[in-house]
């Protein structure tokens, strides 16, 4: 019984990480601004357009709040060639007026000139 439950468990692993890895960035859904920051607190993110050089992903965006005050940023990704486009990955973002600054999740996919965003 004991084997049975570690392959079973091991089969499901193996499973979650191949379907993971087949992952299709053309199917993610289309960049629209504004969109909900993923850090939420009801902030929406305004005006982020990636420009891939230099082996980076950069924009600069805005970050509303709720209360509508406007908080002006930069992001910096690293640019990974994948799927015939670039994912912009591992981001670090940074508030214009050097008062903030941390990495984020999110992630997008250029590939033809349509950016794609993490769903």
């Amino acid at each position: 019984m004991r084997t049975t439950s570690i392959f079973l468990i091991a089969a499901a692993t193996i499973g979650l990480a191949t379907a993971a890895s087949a992952q299709s960035y053309d199917s993610w859904p289309v960049l629209q601004n504004p969109f909900p920051s993923t850090g939420g607190g009801g902030f929406m993110i305004d005006g982020y357009d990636p420009v891939v050089a230099d082996g980076r992903c950069r924009t600069n965006f805005s970050a509303i709040d709720p209360n509508g005050t406007v908080y002006r940023n930069r992001v910096v990704f690293d640019a990974v060639p994948t799927e015939g486009g670039i994912l912009c990955t591992n981001g670090r973002w940074q508030a214009l007026d050097g008062s903030a600054a941390g990495t984020t999740p999110f992630q997008v996919f250029i590939k033809d000139g349509v950016v794609r965003r993490l769903p």
